[in-house]
Formats: C-alpha cells, sequence, structure tokens
C-alpha cells in the first residue's frame, strides 16, 4: 500500500501555502514569534501573534539536508554543535549569510522568543536568542512534583488539578498571566478572554478527534496507514492547534483512517510484527519506518506524536488559564519523566498490542534507561538506537537499518520457536 493519505498531503500543502503567507506578511517587519513545542501557543494564538515552533523548523531544515550546514554556523561561533540539536539548529538561521537560501525561503527573524527552560543547556539556547537585536525572550520555569500520580492519563482531561498538583499550577498560572502582559505591553495586541476560551475549546475538540483515530489504529489489525504518514496529519494541525482548520483537519484524518479500517485497508495485508518506535522523528531519513515492510512483514504502528494528541493536550474546565497551565506544566514529564513517561509508554505498547519498540535514545533524552526498562520488565523486547533524530553524523543509515533488520530477525525466530 502506497498512496498517501489526503490527510497528510493536504496539511503539508496547507503549511506551505500558510509559511509563504507569513513571510510575505512580515517582509516590512512585524511581531512574530518563535516557541518551543512544550510551551503554551494558546496564548498567541488568542492574541493573532503569528507564531513557529523551533522543533518545527529544525525538522524542515533536517529534512532538506541542511542541518549539517546549521551546524556548522553554529560551531563557526564557537558554539556547541552536539547539544540540543533539536532545538539549537533554528539558532542558527539568525547567523545565517545566506537566509534567503535557506529551506522555504528561510525562517523570518522573530521579535519573541518563548521556552520553559527544561535544562542547563535549553536556557543557554534562549539566552541566546534574546542577545540578538530585536529579539524578547520570555523563559517559563520548569517546575516539579514529588507525588506523581498513576494512570495520569486519566486524570488529565478533567482533574488535572490533582494530576499535575497546585502549586506548580499556581506557578505557570501567574507566569502565563505574565506572559500576556509582557505580550500586550510588547506588541500592543489586547488579549481577549472570550477569544481564549474559544481558542481552548477547538483545542480540546481537535484532540478529541485524534484521541478517536488513535483507538482506532490501535484496534485495526492490519495497520491501516504507515507511521510517517500520520506524523503530518497530525503535527501540522497541532501546530495551528486552535484554528478551526486544525480542528477539521483533525477530524478528516480521523475520518480517512476509519474509512481505511472499514475498507480492509493494510500498511501489509499479511502484518507480521506491530512495532512501536518511541522518541523523536528521525527527520533526516523518515523512509526509515518502511524499510522492514517486505523483508520482515513489520510495520511501525505508532509514533509518540498522535498518542501524545490523544491523551496528552485534552483540558477542561471553568478556568480556561488555569486549564492552559495544567496542558504544559507537566508535559516534559508525560514524554520524558519517569515514572510519568515509563508507565504511560507501557500502557500504549499493550494498547496496540505491539511485538516489540524501537528506542531512539539521543544523548539528551531524558528517562531514556527507565523506559526502557519498564517496557522489558511488561515483556515487550526493546531495541534501543542510540543516535540523535536531526543530526546525521553519528548514524550510519545502513548500520541503523541493519541493526533493525538483524533484531527482527531475532522476534521472527521466536515466533516460531513459540509455535513450535
Amino acid at each position: 500500500m502506497n498512496a498517501r493519505l489526503n490527510s497528510a498531503s493536504a496539511a503539508t500543502a496547507h503549511q506551505r501555502q500558510w509559511f509563504a503567507g507569513l513571510r510575505a506578511d512580515l517582509a516590512d517587519g512585524g511581531d512574530f514569534a518563535l516557541v518551543n513545542a512544550d510551551a503554551p501557543q494558546e496564548i498567541f494564538r488568542t492574541m493573532g501573534i503569528p507564531y513557529v515552533v523551533n522543533q518545527w523548523w529544525s525538522s524542515i531544515v533536517t529534512a532538506k539536508r541542511r542541518a549539517q550546514d546549521y551546524l556548522e554556523l553554529l560551531r563557526a561561533r564557537g558554539l556547541p554543535d552536539d547539544s540540543e540539536q533539536y532545538s539549537s539548529i533554528p539558532l542558527a538561521s539568525a547567523f545565517d549569510p545566506d537566509p534567503a537560501s535557506a529551506p522555504w525561503g528561510g525562517l523570518p527573524r522573530p521579535t519573541i522568543v518563548l521556552a520553559e527552560t527544561t535544562g542547563d543547556a535549553s536556557r543557554k539556547i534562549f539566552d541566546l536568542w534574546g542577545d540578538q537585536p530585536g529579539v524578547s525572550f520570555y523563559p517559563l520555569e520548569s517546575a516539579a512534583e514529588n507525588d506523581v500520580p498513576t494512570r495520569w492519563w486519566e486524570l488529565m482531561p478533567r482533574d488535572w488539578e490533582r494530576a499535575v498538583g497546585s502549586d506548580r499550577l499556581d506557578l505557570m498560572t501567574g507566569e502565563l498571566e505574565g506572559l500576556i502582559r509582557f505580550l500586550e505591553q510588547t506588541t500592543g495586541r489586547v488579549f481577549s478572554e472570550t477569544r481564549f476560551a474559544e481558542v481552548m475549546e477547538l483545542v480540546n475538540e481537535q484532540q478529541e478527534w485524534n484521541r478517536r483515530t488513535r483507538d482506532l489504529i490501535a484496534r485495526a489489525r492490519p495497520c491501516p496507514l504507515p507511521v510517517n504518514d500520520s506524523i503530518p496529519s497530525v503535527m501540522i494541525p497541532q501546530w495551528h492547534r486552535g484554528t478551526t482548520w486544525a480542528r477539521d483537519a483533525a477530524r478528516a484524518f480521523h475520518d480517512e483512517v476509519a474509512e481505511r479500517v472499514a475498507s480492509g485497508t493494510a500498511v501489509r495485508p499479511d502484518e507480521r510484527l506491530r512495532l512501536m518506535w518511541i522518541g523523536r522523528g528521525l527527520w533526516f531519513d523518515l523512509d526509515f519506518y518502511r524499510r522492514f515492510e517486505e523483508s520482515h512483514g513489520a510495520v511501525f504502528v505508532w509514533s509518540m506524536y498522535l498518542a501524545i494528541a490523544a491523551d496528552g493536550y485534552l483540558r477542561y474546565g471553568d478556568d480556561p488559564l488555569r486549564a492552559l497551565a495544567a496542558r504544559f506544566a507537566a508535559f516534559p514529564d508525560q514524554l520524558y519523566t519517569p515514572p510519568w513517561s515509563a508507565e504511560w509508554y507501557v500502557k500504549e505498547a499493550r494498547h496496540h498490542g505491539v511485538d516489540g519498540v524501537v528506542h531512539l535514545v539521543s544523548e539528551d533524552s531524558r528517562g531514556s534507561y527507565f523506559t526502557t526498562r519498564a517496557l522489558e520488565a511488561a515483556g515487550i523486547p526493546v531495541l534501543e538506537l542510540h543516535a540523535d533524530n536531526v543530526d546525521a553524523r553519528a548514524a550510519d543509515g545502513d548500520g541503523l537499518t541493519r541493526t533493525v533488520g538483524d533484531w527482527l530477525g531475532t522476534l521472527t525466530l521466536s515466533d516460531r520457536a513459540a509455535g513450535g
């Protein structure tokens, strides 16, 4: 099955058109923000401040084979090129002597950058952004809670105060109030609580569609779509969340997957192994995910992008600003901090009935050891691939393919042995 999902093609086309419009709108200057993926972008959406997600731009640069050029720009200034590359590649665009040669015509120069300071390197990257002329950096604290809820994914939509903890929510709600004041003073735009409530409602509607789609794929045998189609179908609308286009794109994705399930469409009708990919997208080689379908009947049925959309974003409540704080106060925990992350990955592996997990472990990945151990303790085979998702220097593409192929061979042999 090679036909691409219409929703994936439509999302990619929309993103290109939107980005071209953004560049045209900013040709003579104007407010523009660069925001981290785990930061509350809904404030910018409400105030009509255009933004691009830091890691999305990094993925575009990498997919267009320009990551090494950007890392060289960092090296030339004595900056580290081997730490947090996923977050630091866009910073290099500020040093690009020929910005128009960059993918998609280049990243417009931001006037505002926003990030949660989840580590020393992350803070330094954005401090450097804040040192650039005309750029203001608004940092958000990263807090932790001693008591970790079990089965947080069941609490988050409506019982988030208990799941996240009141102290963390007090802190982030106060920071969001400060962000709104900062943006009003910096841009002259006014924050509307009515508009904000509309944005939050649209986000919840979008993630409800994503949840239904996740559950469809989890139940389907065989898998109806390749994972590298699900990523753009989910993530491009995610970066536009809070808009009617994003909500409708999520619904279109769901309807297309439902149609495929109903018609019996399959990536491989003879699917023999269902795989889970833990980690960020392998942006320098997205064809990697489909390399084992013919040779081993192995299909990647899971990535974190659709799954975290289904479980990590929904927040209902009468106080939209506190609900937004609840969406992001523990967001990194859900993906990277054990036991939050480890228990969730085990739950998702069981939900999708996977036969094995390929776990991409980068240098800056947090909690990887515990994630692998939790999956193995649950009886799920895990292969760790040690590589960076945007920096191909340390990853031998052919070597990664051989490593996974050899491992899949052991899974197949185990199945045969179990079958007598």
